[in-house]
């Protein structure tokens, strides 16, 4: 970029030079343009060899941006893919777990069911056993109570 500021000195050096009346031409210190124009020119191979040397890697660089852009489209692909495949698998496992919940609350309900038919029926059964066991209770004592001395004598006696 050397080259071209002193390509520009050079420039702004003839346009601001003394022009030489009635013609085209201008006065222009031989000195100061010789020794710019030397500089430009040692400046120039520097300048075309780093812009030769960058147009011949310019294709690597352009190579290399596009495998590393494919490299993160496929990156993002593949994360995007397992994602998807996670969400897919919570969803399911959702689903899933609703299924169980909804089948061991209709199982529970179901023994609940069960129990509470067993208990009645060992109430049922616990219950006709105490009324049975109350009516010998209440005969024994309706004996006691109208029994007297003689009709204890007399029962004996039979």
């Amino acid at each position: 970029m050397e080259a071209i500021e002193k390509l520009q000195s050079a420039i702004t050096m003839v346009n601001e030079a003394r022009s030489v009346p009635l013609s085209a031409s201008c006065v222009v210190h031989r000195g100061e343009m010789l020794e710019l124009l030397e500089e430009i020119n040692q400046a120039l191979p520097k300048d075309l060899s780093s812009a030769q040397r960058l147009l011949g890697s310019r294709e690597t660089i352009i190579e290399e941006g596009r495998q590393s852009a494919e490299q993160l489209i496929a990156h993002a692909r593949e994360e995007v893919a397992r994602m998807v495949e996670q969400t897919a698998i919570v969803a399911a496992a959702r689903e899933e777990s609703a299924r169980l919940i909804d089948e061991a609350h209709s199982k529970v309900e179901k023994e609940r069911e069960e129990v509470d038919a067993y208990i009645d029926s060992r109430l049922a059964t616990l219950e006709v056993i105490l009324n049975k066991t109350l009516e010998a209770v209440n005969r024994g004592r309706e004996r006691l109570a109208g029994a007297s001395d003689k009709d204890v004598l007399s029962q004996l006696a039979e």
